[in-house]
Order: C-alpha cells, then sequence, then structure tokens
C-alpha cells in the first residue's frame, strides 16, 4: 500500500496485528490499554512517509512505524503520572485505571518493545537507526525536564519555550520521518532536512494547539476551550502577552493567573480579552506561519521526487491547519 491516504489504515491494521497481550496480564495489559486509547498516529505515519519519499516499500517500514508510536506512548504513561493527570484521551489514564506502580513498570516494558521493534526494521542500517533513535529518546526526556522545571519558574523566555516544545514534542515527529528514511536507503547524510521538517512542523502544531485553547470553535477543536487558562498554565500565548504587556496588564495577567476560581467563566474571558487587546493572537499566528515556512523551505533541500515534496509539505500542513 503506497498511498499516504492510507498509510493511518494500514498503521492500525500493523497495531491491531501485534497487541501486547501476553502474560502476566498485570504487566501487558495496560500497555495495550494505552495503545488502544487512540490518538492522531502522526508519528508512525511519518515513518511510513520517510520510506515513501525513498521510493521503499511502506510495508518495510511498518515495524519502525511501531517502535516510535510504543516509545510515543510510553512516554505518555510517565508524563501522566508525573503531572497526576486523571484522564488521556478522555479516559481513565494508565495510572488511574491500573495503578501507579503497574503504570511505571508497564512503561518500562514499553520502552524495551519500542527497541524489539527497532530491532525489526532493516538489520543492515540497524546502527544508524539505533543512533537515530537513541537521540531522540534523550531529547524528549531533556524536553519533559524542561516543561517540568518551568513550573516552579517566573522568568520563562520565549525562546526557552520552543526550545521545550522541539524536544519534548518535535524531536519524535522529525525523528520518525529520518527513522523512516535511513531504514530505507541507510545513511543520515542527505536525509537531515526531514529531521528539521518535522521538528518545525511539530512547533507549529503545538503553537496551533496552544492558540485554539484559547480561540478555536469548541466544537470544531474537539473540547472545552481556555483549559490552560483554567490551569494557569503559562504557554506561548502567557509569554507573548507578558512580553507585549505594560505594568498595569502584566499585574492584571499575574492576578488572574494566581486565581483558581472555582466557576473560571470570567477568569477565561478576562484573559482572552487580555491577549486579544494585546495583539497575541496576530504575533501567535504569525510566528507558527514562520515555522511553516521554514520547514516547508527546509524540505526544498531533500533529494527526492517533487511531487512526494510537495505531497508530504501538504499532509503536514493539513495537520498543523486544524479549525481555529
Amino acid at each position: 500500500m503506497q498511498n499516504p491516504s492510507q498509510f493511518g489504515d494500514l498503521y492500525l491494521s500493523y497495531l491491531k496485528e501485534n497487541p501486547f497481550k501476553k502474560a502476566p496480564e498485570g504487566l501487558y495489559l495496560p500497555a495495550d490499554y494505552i495503545m488502544e486509547l487512540g490518538g492522531k498516529r502522526f508519528r508512525p505515519q511519518l515513518a511510513l512517509w520517510g520510506t515513501y519519499l525513498r521510493d521503499g516499500d511502506v510495508n518495510r517500514a511498518l515495524p519502525i512505524a511501531h517502535s516510535v508510536e510504543v516509545f510515543h506512548n510510553f512516554t505518555l504513561v510517565h508524563d501522566d503520572i508525573m503531572d497526576d493527570a486523571n484522564l488521556r484521551r478522555g479516559m481513565k489514564t494508565v495510572h488511574e485505571k491500573f495503578g501507579t506502580n503497574s503504570a511505571i513498570l508497564s512503561g518500562d516494558v514499553m520502552m524495551i518493545k519500542a527497541y524489539e521493534y527497532l530491532q525489526k526494521g532493516n538489520n543492515s542500517h540497524l546502527g544508524q537507526l539505533l543512533k537515530i533513535f537513541n537521540r531522540v529518546a534523550i531529547e524528549v526526556c531533556e524536553g519533559q525536564q524542561m516543561d517540568m522545571d518551568f513550573e516552579s519558574r517566573s522568568d520563562v523566555t520565549i525562546s526557552e519555550y520552543l526550545r521545550m516544545i522541539e524536544l519534548k514534542t518535535s524531536a519524535l515527529l522529525g525523528g520518525a520521518l529520518l527513522l523512516g528514511s535511513v531504514n530505507e536507503v541507510g545513511e543520515i547524510e542527505g536525509s537531515e532536512c526531514l529531521d528539521t521538517f518535522g521538528r518545525w512542523m511539530g512547533v507549529a502544531f503545538q503553537i496551533q494547539d496552544d492558540y485554539l485553547d484559547t480561540f478555536g470553535d469548541p466544537e470544531k477543536f474537539g473540547k472545552k476551550v481556555g483549559g490552560d487558562i483554567i490551569q494557569n498554565k503559562k504557554t506561548i500565548l502567557y509569554l507573548k502577552a507578558m512580553e507585549l504587556a505594560g505594568d498595569t496588564e502584566k499585574q492584571e495577567l499575574e492576578s488572574w493567573f494566581e486565581k483558581n476560581p472555582e466557576d473560571p467563566t470570567e477568569k477565561v474571558e478576562a484573559v482572552s480579552n487580555l491577549f486579544t487587546n494585546l495583539g497575541v493572537k496576530e504575533e501567535i499566528l504569525n510566528l507558527q506561519d514562520d515555522y511553516i515556512k521554514r520547514a516547508r523551505a527546509c524540505l526544498e533541500n531533500l533529494d527526492v521526487d517533487e511531487s512526494k515534496r510537495n505531497e508530504l509539505s501538504q499532509w503536514a500542513l493539513a495537520m498543523v491547519d486544524r479549525n481555529v
């Protein structure tokens, strides 16, 4: 199946054919649970794209795609424990459903299984695949630590926040593309721009996510807007507002982010109005557009069929450009 529009279905079929289900159930059932919760499956599809761009058989990249998705879901299991989150994709988080100890251990075995599937790729290119995977895995951990550090800091800069996004979220997107390509051709050289393309599009995606949380249409966005404001999350919108605000607006914004009212309606409205009046909406959309342009410009340096480059660019843009 070489039609990119079917990559999602192709991966889901592979996922169903490769469950964790085996004894001991207490170890593997939580892993199956998180893998079956759904999600956009961007990362495994990007691995297939990496092979498709190199004119390879995408079926050969399915173990690589699964390795990436298993690793991603492993990080979600542990992140939810660190965040003490109750829900993931509208369902109970793994530690809420199975207990914290089981969630930690299941996450551990998922990390090991991610390497096991990576080894099912092109064995002659395993050294390069491991090099990429290890680098990306470390970067994801670094990004998570930065995110946790930011919770206790009041001086986080926009550049620091963007770097955190790049590591925690985007590194695996770029890494998935690169893994799919290297699994086919064996060399990292000449494919580096795929990594950069995925990273910049990933940053654009997270900027869009932050934006929609405040300014999106809840029916189109798929969840109630204002969640970040209610939880006092200092997203790119907050950081940009603090950069643009005068002393009075800064004090007002800081005051709202110190409150946790039982009815947050007034808080969400007030902060949203502050963002609008300060011109944050336009600044954030311009920043997002800049990352998209940088990503697409980088892709032009990839020596592959132009039509395939354009296909990937349009697909990635559609992933980022959700309903505003």
